[in-house]
């Protein structure tokens, strides 16, 4: 027989079903508001909750219990005790819950609900994007705002020096121990105030990175701990001293370069200073290689007066190579940059790469030839460019539509590669098994290229210069890449060119590339104008911008 549905059931049926979504429909409403309000720590529990469970409490069978101890709902962040919330609570009850019942935590006043977060995450995402673009096609290493940590010995005018662990007696001549440790070389030199360099020492780490084609930043910090104090004790004999409480003061490498390498020197010379108690110099290396110009390269220099001390004595100083202010071209394996050169720690940068700098160009080029790069990729490119035809291979020169002074030598190296991709897949060879004819052409092609982007950016600062009001005739080329015997007779016979023609310095080769006596001869230009540093807290930086004036 057919069961028979009485209208009562029908109406229980319906009813229960109508209170279960009404249940769903607050429930719904609940978990959304406790997603919004929710509080910061464990148990908080948003205020919509007794109002849900007030809506459903008519019904027990729909809702037996609410929070079940000893469990926690982990999406309101309700932390429950031995008591249950049960459907049969009271009215006064959920308003005014018993504290061992629940733990609530009200919302602190600067919490945001989640939707505000990602709102505000993703705008801070968009400027910091927003400000990434900013700089980009712009030239790296210069002070654009960019950075948080600026060189700058003379603080904000620049010509404010301040001697923080004193200065010996400027008015003799003093000693200065360098040490160098921002790559892969270690070096140590004793240079005295005249420029005379009275010992110096080098550990070459060419060997150790040639048959990985680079520098290994871990083994080359290995190799500086293990030959940092050799160099030095050697440097100290080789000056004719006994020990480093001979020396005046110290001056060593802080920055920019490999971190982990600049740390080696920086802390074996803070505690050489603080151990003897002499005064302490950071070294920028990029304007220790742009002092070496003004290291006078004469022996029989005299010392001249240049100025006086606090005290009235005169400071004894040797007349420098190359005097303020003057046009600097700066050309390593890591940088290539124009500046004005105003003064110690005073450099306006008029144009720096945007991309790579001609020493890894050199670097690359030389890799992708097959030739040995331990000595660096410069010198064996310009060994086998000699052999070539610097015409035989059709290269790009770089940013022909950029009427600036900035450089880039990504786009050239590309072109290299695939120049000789294609000359290798015309030979029906690989790149490897090339003629030393072929490679030749290629480097010498390279070579040419990349030093007539220099030259295209050097003529047009000159020309800048020559229309400004500082009379600027001098030109300084220093940097690694400064030992480029093509790169200096081009530049040199563009100096000669001039209606009124530019003086050109440049250091001996041995000296364009790092060494200790360039940390020691910055250290002397620093100690000269009043400046030292305190070797206490002394830190390293592998990005290290000059303040700049024209930010």
């Amino acid at each position: 027989m057919a069961s028979r549905i009485y209208p009562s059931s029908q109406f229980i049926i319906v009813l229960f079903f109508g209170l279960m979504l009404t249940f769903a429909a607050a429930l719904k409403s609940s978990l959304r508001t406790a997603f919004v309000h929710r509080g910061v720590g464990t148990g908080a529990v948003p205020s919509a909750v007794p109002s849900a469970v007030r809506t459903c409490r008519n019904s027990a069978t729909a809702v037996a219990r609410f929070v079940s101890p000893p469990h926690s709902c982990r999406l309101l962040s309700v932390r429950c005790h031995s008591t249950s919330l049960k459907s049969t609570t009271n009215e006064s009850d959920l308003e005014k819950p018993d504290a061992n019942q629940i733990q609530t935590e009200i919302p602190k006043e600067g919490d945001q609900p989640p939707q505000r977060r990602r709102k505000k995450k993703k705008k801070k995402n968009v400027a910091s994007r927003d400000k990434r673009r900013e700089f980009i096609g712009k030239a790296k290493a210069v002070d654009n705002g960019c950075w948080s940590t600026l060189y700058a010995p003379g603080g904000e005018d620049g010509i404010s020096f301040v001697a923080k662990s004193g200065l010996p007696d400027r008015s003799t001549p003093f000693t200065v121990l360098g040490i160098e440790s921002s790559c892969d070389d270690t070096g140590a030199a004793v240079v005295r105030s005249d420029g005379v360099i009275l010992g110096e020492s080098l550990a070459s780490q060419h060997e150790i990175h040639e048959e990985f084609g680079g520098i290994v930043p871990g083994l080359a910090k290995n190799a500086h701990e293990e030959k940092i104090d050799s160099v030095i004790s050697e440097a100290i004999a080789n000056a004719g001293m006994k020990s480093v409480e001979d020396v005046d003061a110290i001056g060593v490498t802080v920055g920019p370069g490999l971190e982990i390498c600049l740390r080696v020197g920086c802390n074996k010379a803070r505690e050489l200073a603080m151990e003897h108690k002499k005064p302490f110099v950071g070294i920028h290396h990029l304007e220790a290689h742009i002092l070496m110009a003004r290291l006078p390269f004469d022996s029989s220099a005299e010392f001249t007066v240049g100025g006086e001390t606090i005290d009235g004595d005169h400071i004894h100083e040797s007349k420098r190579a190359i005097g303020f202010p003057f046009l600097a071209l700066l050309v390593s394996g890591g940088h290539c940059q124009l500046m004005k050169c105003v003064g110690i720690g005073q450099y306006e940068i008029i144009g720096g790469t945007i991309d790579d700098s001609l020493g890894e160009a050199f670097d690359k080029t030389a890799r992708l030839l097959g030739l040995p790069v331990g000595g660096g990729g410069g010198p064996a490119v310009e060994k086998l460019a000699k052999e070539g035809n610097p015409k035989g291979v059709q290269l790009p020169i770089p940013l022909q539509k950029r009427k600036d002074c900035d450089f880039s030598y990504a786009g050239l190296k590309t072109a290299v590669r695939m120049k000789t991709e294609k000359l290798a897949a015309e030979r029906g060879v690989s790149v490897e098994d090339l003629s030393r004819e072929d490679r030749a052409d290629v480097a010498a092609s390279f070579q040419n290229v990349a030093i007539k982007h220099i030259e295209q950016r050097l003529k047009r600062t000159m020309d800048m210069l020559e229309e400004g009001e500082d009379n600027i005739r001098s030109l300084a080329v220093v940097g690694g890449v400064a030992a480029n015997q093509e790169l200096r007779s081009r530049l040199e016979a563009i100096c000669a060119e001039r209606t009124d023609p530019w003086r050109m310095f440049v250091p001996p080769p041995r000296l364009c590339t790092d060494q200790g006596a360039m940390s020691a001869w910055a250290a002397v230009e620093r100690i000269v104008v009043g400046s030292s540093d305190i070797p206490d807290d002394q830190d390293v930086f592998a990005r290290f911008p000059f303040q700049s004036k024209n930010k």
